[in-house]
């Protein structure tokens, strides 16, 4: 029943952590477009505000912004703030679940930086703490002035923390926490600038003072950041499940190529909500940082480009006639990956096969060799960590096995 009970804790946190990344994601997105959208009109003095009109679901909405606050504060007002919080706080609990706790197989990789489980995750955790801070002490200093200045700057650190990471994790540990670190700075944003400051807003509402404008240029500044890093942490998060995006040693490279292209694309869509045009050589841009990505990738993968010419439609059925890997293949695989992913796994803390895969036949080690091409001999990204310890000689018979095709 352990396994049961795991299996659906990581379900529910993975749910959880979805639903609130949707509800984040989504009204961060809708701001942004409605910030672009307004329009002054006569009540709302020039450059204090604007108002947008919609329609949705049948019925028209008219919706005003003061920049700074209106006159009287109303008797109900909606927060936007947990969409954010439950984000990172459920994004923080899969973190632990799955790479604190499981550290010597998804976090260490003794051939990058032989760590103690312990000491992965206090590094893991310290430097998302630092992080902020480093982020929060930029955005607060003069450099700020000069936005673009800022992103260079802005760009170039997340770029080396990337690099960082990649030096003491595993390569899926590294893209997992560089998004997390992104991740951290959106929520700090809110959780330390742009709510404060809205609540400072509200305290001299309530007192009869004006309030100050820069609280809410600040948690402007702070809400771009927010939107420009989206679709980058989105990638991040989304990498761990394909090899070929972190089993390189120029991982560090595909982060930084990432951050351009979803930051291009998020810039297209603000200024064409914004009526200032359409962009497009945003897109060209963005498709040649994919096409670097992918590029860096297959180049430079471990187990080198023969076993990625193997198309996923190679796989076989399995009726009782179906053909069987060669002896040596079969007994490398099921030696090596049956543990894992078996019937009844037998490796501590696996109670199912991973994604269903099962490598305990000849017949089924055949079946999955556009698999074990990609995972064992391209990436090298299983058996995590090299924890069954396959050998270079055999890493080579199975690469000789997935070339026949």
């Amino acid at each position: 029943m352990v396994t049961v009970y795991y299996e659906w804790a990581s379900l529910l946190l993975r749910w959880t952590h979805i639903i609130s990344g949707i509800a984040w994601i989504g009204s961060s997105f809708y701001f942004m477009h409605l910030d672009a959208a307004i329009k002054g009109v006569p009540e709302i003095p020039a450059g204090k505000g604007g108002e947008a009109w919609e329609v949705h679901g049948g019925g028209f909405y008219q919706v005003r912004k003061y920049l700074v606050a209106p006159e009287r504060l109303p008797k109900e007002l909606i927060w936007h703030k947990w969409q954010a919080y439950s984000t990172w706080l459920s994004g923080f609990a899969l973190l632990v679940w799955i790479y604190y706790i499981g550290a010597d197989l998804f976090l260490v990789d003794p051939g990058v930086r032989a760590l103690a489980p312990w000491q992965a995750a206090a590094i893991g955790i310290v430097s998302l703490v630092v992080g902020w801070e480093v982020y929060d002490r930029l955005v607060k200093s003069p450099l700020a002035k000069n936005e673009v200045a800022l992103a260079a700057v802005g760009f170039a650190y997340v770029t080396a923390m990337a690099w960082f990471y990649q030096q003491v994790f595993s390569g899926r540990g590294a893209l997992i926490h560089s998004g997390a670190l992104m991740g951290t700075m959106m929520v700090g944003n809110v959780a330390m600038n742009i709510m404060p400051n809205q609540r400072k807003v509200i305290a001299d509402l309530v007192a009869g003072r004006e309030p100050n404008p820069e609280y809410g240029k600040q948690a402007k500044t702070r809400s771009r950041h927010n939107n420009y890093l989206t679709l980058p942490v989105l990638f991040l998060m989304l990498s761990s499940h394909f090899p070929l995006t972190y089993q390189t040693r120029f991982a560090w490279a595909i982060v930084a190529l990432v951050l351009v292209a979803g930051a291009l694309i998020r810039h297209f869509y603000n200024e064409r909500h914004a009526g200032r045009g359409d962009p497009w050589w945003t897109w060209a841009v963005a498709a040649l940082c994919m096409w670097l990505a992918i590029w860096i990738s297959a180049s430079s993968a471990p187990g080198g480009r023969e076993a990625l010419g193997l198309s996923p439609l190679s796989r076989t059925d399995l009726p009782a006639s179906a053909p069987k890997a060669p002896v040596q293949v079969a007994s490398i695989v099921m030696g090596r990956c049956g543990m894992c992913h078996a019937r009844t796994p037998s490796f501590p803390g696996i109670g199912e096969a991973p994604k269903g895969i099962r490598l305990d036949t000849p017949r089924f080690v055949e079946r999955n060799r556009y698999e074990i091409g990609l995972w064992a001999v391209a990436t090298r990204a299983m058996p995590p960590a090299n924890v069954s310890g396959v050998t270079d000689d055999e890493r080579a018979t199975l690469a000789r096995w997935v070339a026949k095709r």
